[in-house]
């Protein structure tokens, strides 16, 4: 036993010398590493894979639809510094504040001053200024190459594409969801490098279609004194974004801009009462509830009186109408009457299905949560069927319209290309057939003879529906202050596309008295249509020749 416990005792020792041995190699190693990174070589290689690569990881091109570049990367030298090895930091600083006067010339003596093996002096060097540093020939003074993402569309796309950081990581739009959905992994494991192609990452959006939206915006808040103006054209059938346009807007080359609040993207980040277009949602779910048809009498005369709140029209009929008569005439009090006779638990059920409840899903980051009514007494039924009293983003009124137009069907939009069979697999159906039906029927009717037909254009068959939203201000409702809307759909036959258009505060055009949308924003629209419908094929189609064409096929059948 004794001969044992001497042998276990020299075993023992013998793995503690092996583990003190194993620990003191491992701090050789460690202290090493630690010098070497100090190291200008190295140090390059901390952020690049060698010498000739890009100190920060690749990113992929963003594309449109047709392959236009959206976002690419570009090479930039940026300036570095080895404290260490300079040899006279009076005269480095010196000659540097000279060539770089941005520098701060006490800052600079302080870093130069010190250890330090590595420190950047400045991103992002101009060539020239790169040219006029290397031939100061200071020693310890170097550059190194990176990427900077670059955006030749600049402004027309900011609020889709986003923007990267100064270490090329996206932080917002569509750059933010790229690095999200495994780009940050590849980075990490030098997977994604300069000379690795990265395949583009395409979106729905059109470039030229995003163009003339942003274009016609602009005109329209010169032409009616705007402060800002809101544009989204969506596939109806797939809810792919074809375009979207906030304006003011900000150009991604110079991402600061994107902090001023008054650029922030509307169409997303924005929520809103949308006023009369939400007559659209109300008559829908009348239609789909069975409760009304589009013949349905309902009382609009006087006022409707709920408590102390008496709810009118403006420029009301003051008699009985028909609900056809109701979208066309935008009744709030027959309105009114569809949303009381629903109740407020089947109303919240279809505000709930049609998406105004929640946030919206899609790729885009920035989309805010709706503002909903905490209870949901008689006044709020009645305030909510006509848009008052519930705040949403536009994106989510255009979706929430696609879904009444198309068939019935709706999925949340998506900013990546997605077909028809994709929609209908992850779609849910939110009204019949036949209630979407006749919803186009009303759009129709409201396009040809209503409020909307200042957004007809020739060839095209346009529907839609107006809304003027006052604003809310303190103590009440703003009479002067609007928010106006067109929702329109096109060819509305057969909707292949919506389109929503949103002035801020427009005002009457001189020599004229209104400013309701039906005199601003539905006229935007038929200019936004007639110039975006070649590009989206849609054929235009006009009575004489349909007529040429039926009479050519019944003589040929003959």
């Amino acid at each position: 036993m004794r001969r044992s416990s001497v042998r276990n005792d020299g075993s023992r020792g013998r793995i503690a010398l092996l583990l003190l041995g194993c620990v003191a190699i491992l701090g050789v190693i460690s202290a090493r590493l630690v010098t070497l990174a100090s190291a200008p070589a190295v140090a390059a290689s901390l952020y690049a894979a060698s010498p000739q690569d890009d100190v920060q990881a690749a990113r992929p091109d963003i594309v449109d639809r047709n392959g236009e570049v959206l976002a690419t990367d570009l090479a930039t030298a940026s300036l570095y510094a080895e404290p260490r090895n300079i040899t006279d930091v009076d005269e480095a600083v010196d000659l540097l504040t000279r060539e770089i006067p941005e520098l701060n010339a006490d800052k600079l003596r302080e870093e130069l001053s010190t250890d330090r093996g590595f420190i950047w002096l400045q991103r992002e060097v101009s060539g020239r200024k790169r040219e006029a540093v290397h031939n100061l020939g200071i020693p310890g003074i170097g550059f190194l190459t990176e990427t900077k993402r670059f955006y030749p569309g600049g402004s027309t796309v900011g609020h889709i594409v986003g923007h990267t950081n100064i270490d090329n990581a996206g932080i917002a739009g569509m750059e933010k969801t790229i690095d999200g959905g495994g780009l940050s992994a590849l980075q990490l494991t030098g997977l994604a490098r300069k000379g690795r192609d990265l395949a583009p990452v395409r979106l729905s959006v059109d470039l030229r279609v995003q163009h003339a939206v942003r274009d016609e915006l602009s005109r329209a808040i010169e032409r009616y004194q705007a402060l800002a103006a809101i544009g989204i054209i969506l596939d109806a059938k797939t809810m792919e974004v074809v375009a979207m346009t906030s304006l003011p807007d900000y150009d991604p080359n110079d991402p600061a801009q994107a902090l001023e609040e008054v650029r922030m993207n509307r169409a997303m980040a924005g929520v809103y009462e949308m006023g009369s277009v939400f007559k659209t949602f109300t008559l829908a779910m009348g239609l789909d509830s069975g409760i009304i048809t589009p013949s349905s009498r309902i009382d609009a005369r006087g006022k409707l009186q709920i408590g102390k709140y008496a709810i009118g029209d403006f420029h009301g009929k003051n008699r009985v109408l028909t609900a056809a008569e109701v979208f066309q005439y935008s009744s709030n009090i027959g309105s009114s009457r569809i949303a009381l006779m629903l109740g407020p638990e089947r109303q919240k059920a279809y505000f709930k299905s049609f998406g105004f409840l929640d946030r919206l899903e899609s790729e885009l980051p920035e989309a805010a949560m709706p503002l909903v009514p905490s209870s949901w007494p008689k006044i709020t039924q009645a305030t909510t069927s006509f848009g008052h009293g519930i705040s949403v983003t536009p994106m989510h009124t255009a979706v929430a319209a696609a879904a009444m137009i198309n068939g019935g069907i709706y999925a949340p939009p998506t900013f990546y290309p997605r077909s028809e069979a994709e929609t209908m697999r992850i779609g849910r159906r939110v009204i019949s057939p036949q209630a979407s039906q006749q919803m186009r029927a009303l759009f129709k009717l409201n396009g040809e003879e209503g409020s909307g037909r200042s957004a007809l254009v020739p060839g095209y068959s346009v529907g839609g529906k107006t809304g003027t939203a006052e604003k809310a201000s303190k103590g009440g409702y703003n009479k002067n202050k609007r928010f106006n809307s067109y929702l329109a759909a096109f060819p509305i036959d057969d909707p292949q596309y919506v389109v929503l258009v949103v002035l801020d505060e427009p005002k009457p055009e001189e020599g004229k008295h209104y400013a309701t949308a039906g005199w601003n924003a539905a006229p935007t629209v038929a200019n936004v249509i007639s110039r975006v419908g070649p590009m989206l094929h849609v054929e235009p189609r006009f009575p004489e020749n349909e007529a040429v064409e039926r009479a050519i096929t019944v003589a040929y059948q003959e």
